[in-house]
């Protein structure tokens, strides 16, 4: 037996509770209203005037929902993989499951099924990974290609094959960064097609390596320096995957969360006092990914600790206005006069827990110190029904739907685990884009 094949056994025979499959509906409705934020962007402009130059088939339509879910930073985050599931699972189940016929009961055991490969796999790459390759590309493709296969009812020696094809398909790498290029919104979207494209080729008898992860030539070997192949079946009768993914309350990089929850804490404590100088204490691949002291443009300020830190700091809210031609003049005393340190115990609890310190000094030599384990949005401290609630809405209001419309949206998606036909949230999603 491969460790794919391990894999595939452990999420079939895993069971699924009306809780699991409602927790499912809000990470369903969390993309879904993060996908509708990224299409009312500048980014999203260019992805939707690619897709007006021609017809696309259901498989290039996941990776335009999944790449436009991916843009504003508000997608969800499972810690331990270092991955964002949702933008690549979600569309893909919905594109697949509207041609399927699947009720809302099946597309929700789909992305669970769908989570619960992509985080284990990527829990298992190592941190070397994580320094050159994006995971959420790297193993996105098997999230989908699972998802896709529980829709498709594949057996699971066609299983094998999708997944097996679906991870020499992996790529994406981290050399965007140097100068913010939109890489990023490329690999969500590929990862989604990809696994898509891996499944039906499957259901066809299309065969794909069984040794995918652990062969000599293969998914660890290519790409994981140091890689923990027993974390992939480790824990088999833990909590869903999906369950243990963190929402984002901010729209950045989850790596400046912790950052921003204890800065928003001195805010308040502030009472008015200027800062002059700021602390940071928190991980090595917070710094990795998002020491960015001087951003140029929006979203290399969404993946700067320094414009995070000193944003939060100077107004008590960090928003999708945050990032800003102005907020970014008006940070960039603060961001000068930021220390960062990568020290304990945030250093070693990373990736199980996402920690960070932040000290605030004053003008006139007031310190305040505030720390996260955990921060807002982790499973340790998740947002509740409502809170998710008040963010969709916020989100599908910014791109576009009108506020009768977003609350009918959002009900209707709650309301999965009782629909037994095919929803169209995603062909309404693409109308709503011009794509259809």
């Amino acid at each position: 037996m491969s460790l794919t094949q391990d894999l595939i056994t452990l999420i079939r025979e895993r069971p699924i509770s009306s809780g699991d499959l409602d927790d499912a509906a809000l990470f369903t409705l969390d993309a879904v209203a993060t996908a509708y934020a990224g299409s009312a962007t500048s980014v999203g402009a260019i992805l939707r005037d690619w897709a007006a130059g021609g017809d696309l088939d259901l498989k290039r339509k996941a990776f335009l929902m999944g790449a436009l879910t991916h843009i504003t930073e508000t997608d969800d985050l499972h810690r331990a993989s270092v991955t964002h599931p949702g933008c690549v699972v979600v569309p893909a189940v919905l594109a697949l499951g509207e041609k399927t016929g699947a009720g809302g009961e099946q597309m929700l055991r789909a992305i669970l099924h769908g989570f619960e490969a992509m985080c284990r796999i990527g829990a298992a790459v190592g941190p070397a990974h994580y320094r050159i390759w994006h995971n959420t590309a790297t193993c996105g493709p098997f999230g989908s290609a699972m998802a896709a296969a529980t829709l498709l009812e594949l057996s699971d020696e066609q299983a094998l094959s999708a997944l097996g094809n679906a991870g020499t398909q992996s790529s994406g790498l981290w050399q965007f960064m140097e100068t913010g290029a939109m890489s990023k919104h490329l690999h969500a979207g590929r990862a989604g097609e990809a696994g898509l494209l891996a499944a039906e080729m499957a259901a066809h008898g299309f065969t794909g390596p069984p040794e995918i992860l652990e062969g000599s030539r293969g998914f660890f070997a290519g790409t994981c320096a140091d890689p923990v192949p027993q974390n992939i079946l480790k824990q088999p009768d833990a909590k869903w995957q999906l369950s243990l993914t963190s929402i984002k309350p901010w729209p950045s990089c989850r790596h400046t969360h912790p950052v921003i929850d204890c800065a928003l804490e001195i805010h308040a404590m502030l009472e008015g006092r200027k800062v002059r100088e700021i602390g940071i204490k928190t991980y090595q691949a917070a710094l990795d990914v998002c020491d960015c002291p001087e951003p140029e443009t929006e979203y290399q300020a969404k993946f700067s600790l320094y414009h995070t830190a000193a944003i939060a700091l100077l107004d008590g809210r960090v928003d999708l206005d945050s990032f800003d031609t102005d907020a970014r003049a008006r940070s960039a005393g603060l961001r000068r006069a930021t220390r960062i340190e990568i020290v304990d115990p945030y250093k070693t609890n990373y990736p199980v827990s996402w920690g960070a310190e932040v000290t605030a000094t004053s003008d006139s030599g007031a310190r305040f110190k505030v720390s996260r384990k955990d921060c807002k949005g982790d499973p340790e401290l998740a947002l509740d029904r409502d809170e998710m609630r008040v963010k969709a809405l916020g989100l599908l209001q910014y791109g576009d739907l009108d506020s009768d419309r977003a609350i009918r949206l959002c009900d209707e998606i709650l309301s999965m685990p009782g629909v037994h036909g095919a929803p169209q949230f995603f062909t309404h999603f693409m109308h709503h884009i011009s794509v259809v």
